[in-house]
């Protein structure tokens, strides 16, 4: 699992796991490209929905959050698949976007990792990828 796993962990529900969506949500919502990225670790991997490109430090991922803030894109969780461990934590699933600039609605599936980084919980590894169908 993730690098950095100190022995004693950080101790998370599942209700907890699933509401860090939220933290990243609304960092969404503020439109703020600074925002979103300081909700990825310190060795983030994110391989975006709408991007060939993977995204592995915080200015590459700002960089893809100015054009997708664009969108005014709002999430939400459809189905949720959770697994906790030693100071990481998974969330894997469904998701769909309402994108508020043009009323589009995405549907993709998604997997965040989470690690604990700085007294917090962080996203190490965030996939998106839309629905084959």
């Amino acid at each position: 699992m993730p690098e950095g796993i100190v022995p004693k962990g950080e101790p998370i529900t599942e209700g907890e796991v699933k509401g860090l969506f939220s933290l990243w949500n609304n960092a969404l919502a503020t439109l703020n490209p600074d925002e979103v990225a300081k909700r990825y670790s310190s060795k983030p991997v994110l391989l975006p929905t709408v991007s060939d490109v993977p995204r592995t430090d915080y200015d590459t991922i700002k960089d893809y959050f100015v054009n997708f803030l664009q969108l005014k894109p709002q999430g939400e969780i459809v189905e949720s698949h959770v697994t906790i461990g030693n100071n990481w934590c998974q969330d894997a699933g469904v998701y769909e976007f309402t994108m508020g600039a043009t009323g589009a609605v995405v549907k993709a599936r998604y997997s965040f990792v989470y690690v604990f980084e700085d007294s917090e919980w962080k996203i190490v590894h965030h996939h998106s990828s839309a629905m084959p169908e």
